[in-house]
Parts: structure tokens; sequence; C-alpha cells
């Protein structure tokens, strides 16, 4: 990001929304394809998952709702449409796929939950907006993989669904710098705040 990008934004989007007063957590697809060196997600993404990882249980010991959510389609990918039609590697997460499974140290706990979906937003077509809803959250803090893919959806959709959203840069990765990085970046200046590990695990730690 170049300093007269920077500058440029802040003439129309220099705003920070804040936290909300109940926050839930979201991991978003943090799947054993992104881990496996032979998969073709194969990402390089263990820092953005030790980091989810740390948030998580700062989040667990101050009794914050945490959600999963995982790709999980048919085998014949129908389910996943245009989606599945278009991005090749989704074959991955169809039912049984070992490449769908939850990497070592994510595993959910029994009062967790876990929304499977179709879709890059964890959103559509899910219950994962009333079930927010139902226990009065008004925050969502999103850690997950990919950056530019399905936590810039997740992220629109939280924003569109009246939710404050906060993505934690640290808990977020991508194949590549440079798609991670602009999204973070367009996420910041339109639809979330973007903070640091750092600042999230200090929130959480004061609720």
């Amino acid at each position: 990001m170049t300093d007269d990008l920077a500058a440029n934004y802040a003439k129309a989007y220099d705003n920070r929304i804040g936290f909300g007063k109940k926050p839930a957590l979201i991991l978003v697809d943090f799947v054993q394809a992104y881990f496996e060196p032979e998969s073709p997600l194969y990402a390089g993404v263990d820092a953005a998952l030790a980091s989810a990882l740390r948030i998580r249980a700062k989040a667990r010991e101050k009794g914050l709702p945490v959600i999963l959510t995982g790709v999980v389609l048919h085998p014949s990918g129908l389910d996943g449409g245009r989606f599945f039609q278009k991005a090749k590697p989704l074959a991955c997460f169809t039912a049984g796929n070992p490449l769908g499974a939850w990497p070592k140290g994510l595993g959910p706990f029994p009062d967790e939950f876990v929304v499977s979906k179709q879709y890059p937003s964890a959103f559509f077509g899910t219950s994962l907006a009333p079930l927010l809803t139902s226990m009065g959250v008004d925050n969502v803090i999103l850690t997950g993989l990919t950056t530019s893919g399905c936590v810039r959806a997740s992220c629109v959709d939280a924003m569109s669904h009246g939710f404050i959203t906060t993505v934690v840069r640290d808990a977020c990765g991508d194949r590549h710098s440079a798609p991670h990085e602009a999204n973070l970046f367009d996420m910041n200046a339109k639809y979330a705040d973007v903070v640091s590990e750092a600042e999230i695990l200090d929130f959480i730690a004061k609720l």
C-alpha cells in the first residue's frame, strides 16, 4: 500500500466503529485443505491458525460464543452451484474428504457451534445470523481463511446483517500476501474494523 493510496482513502473512509457489547468469535473455514502441502488449496497459513487459537482460548475463558464454519458439499457438488463449477478446488470439501477435516488443535468443543456452508459467506443460506441474534450478539469477530474469499464474503454479510464487524488481521490468511493485504485494506475501509491480535485480546480480556 502506497502513502498516496492511504491518503486518498482517508479522505472518504477514515472511520472506525469500535467494538460491541456482546461479541462472538467466528473461525471461518480453518480446515485441513489449507494446511496439507499436497492440497490444491495449500496456503501455508499456520501462523493465522495459531493466532486464531490464542483468540479462541481467551474468548472461551470469557464465555464468548464461538462458532466454527466449514464448507461441506454433496459428492456431486450440485449444492455448491456455480461456486463449485468455477472453483475446482472445492472438490476438497465434498462430504468425507479428509481435506475438509479440522486441523490439529481446532476440533470444536461440545459447547461451540459448527455451521456448515456451501458458498463463500458464512451467512448465505445458513442459520448463522439468527443464531447470533438469538444470543444477543451485536459484534462479530472474524478470523479465518481465506482473507480474499470466505472471510471477505462473511465480513460483507455480517455488516449487511447489522452486526458490528471486526476482522483480526493476524488470524486471517491467504495463499499470497497481495490479495491478503488488499482485502484487509478494503474491508477496513468499507465494512469492518481490522485490528491486530493484541488489540482483540485486550478487548476480550476487559469484558
